[in-house]
């Protein structure tokens, strides 16, 4: 492996807590900053970075915090709102977490003097992925060691609700298609569900478990990417249900698997937290090794910029940030 591929982080911002989750703000925002959110053991923070690689003035990041959110427990996900915007009078921030409690929060903020947080209560085991449907941002989806998939309105009403076979652990929204659901179980099976016929349309089989995170290529959604045993998996739905690419990368279990938003062969993957370090690695589907090694002590989360090739991970009262080529 070429010595060049394995690096610290290229940027660093200090953080008052541990850091459990990170996300970038998917959504176009109306403003030239980048929106990233992160939670802790007991807040969520909002913030706004903008990364030299974007805007020459920058010395490396600019970060500034907007606000920060009592939350009260471990935030375990957190998932932005496509409603969320800087450029209108009030701003709106829109985001929706997962807590220890088993509950998600909706929080609503102008950053004056609106906050208001609703809690939507229903899972009965602990949450591991939640997401807002995408165009409109009127409904959540998240799944949970309850063996279900539930979606809710912003008013808390479940609309609809998919009993599963294991855990659910990731949730993925089509981009386009706002009635296309992915739900990825810990048994290693990836469903696809349409939500008009509450009925599922396609399913995708990894052959190994536990399978840990999947995610759906926004930029080519027949892509399905994801983690099982130490492994990473790729689907062509279009082709089988059975995986078109694989390789074993972690040595301990593979942990999160993210594509990047900018380029449709690029995706990450994290190997498990608790070791001494975390391992992140980035993958270009042309390359047979990573093309980048990070690694972080107890890093957790992953995120992608939404416009550049740089993806964003947790750390000890940091946030971590690895900068790669297209």
């Amino acid at each position: 492996m070429k010595q060049d591929s394995s690096r610290n982080a290229a940027y660093t911002v200090d953080c008052e807590d541990y850091v459990h989750v990170v996300e970038f703000n998917p959504f176009e925002c109306g403003d030239a900053g980048t929106l990233i959110a992160y939670g802790g053991n007991n807040y969520v923070v909002v913030g706004t970075c903008t990364f030299q690689e974007e805007e020459a003035e920058v010395d490396e990041i600019q970060y500034r915090t907007l606000r920060t959110f009592h939350h009260g427990l471990r935030v375990d996900a957190i998932a932005w709102s496509p409603e969320t915007r800087l450029d209108t009078l009030p701003p709106m921030i829109r985001f929706c977490t997962a807590a220890a409690d088993r509950k998600l929060r909706l929080f609503t903020s102008d950053l004056q003097d609106k906050n208001e947080y609703k809690v939507l209560p229903g899972h009965s085991d602990y949450i591991n992925d939640l997401v807002f449907a995408p165009k409109e941002g009127q409904e959540i989806a998240s799944v949970s060691d309850d063996h279900t998939c539930r979606v809710w309105d912003l008013e808390g009403n479940q609309k609809a609700h998919f009993v599963l076979r294991s855990p659910g652990m990731s949730v993925c929204w089509h981009p386009e298609e706002a009635y296309k659901l992915m739900v990825a179980e810990k048994d290693g099976t990836i469903r696809f569900y349409d939500l008009i016929t509450q009925q599922a349309i396609l399913s995708l089989e990894s052959e190994q478990a536990p399978l840990m995170s999947a995610h759906w290529c926004l930029r080519n959604t027949f892509k399905v990417g994801a983690v099982a045993g130490s492994d990473w998996l790729i689907w062509d739905i279009t082709r089988s249900s059975y995986p078109q690419d694989k390789r074993p990368v972690h040595m301990d279990r593979a942990h999160l698997f993210r594509w990047s938003t900018v380029n449709e062969n690029l995706f990450a993957t994290t190997g498990y937290p608790g070791k001494m370090t975390t391992q992140l690695l980035i993958h270009h589907l042309g390359h047979p090794q990573p093309i980048l090694i990070g690694s972080a002590a107890v890093g957790s989360g992953l995120s992608w910029h939404r416009t550049l090739p740089l993806c964003a991970m947790g750390g000890d009262h940091k946030l971590l940030f690895w900068v790669t080529e297209m």
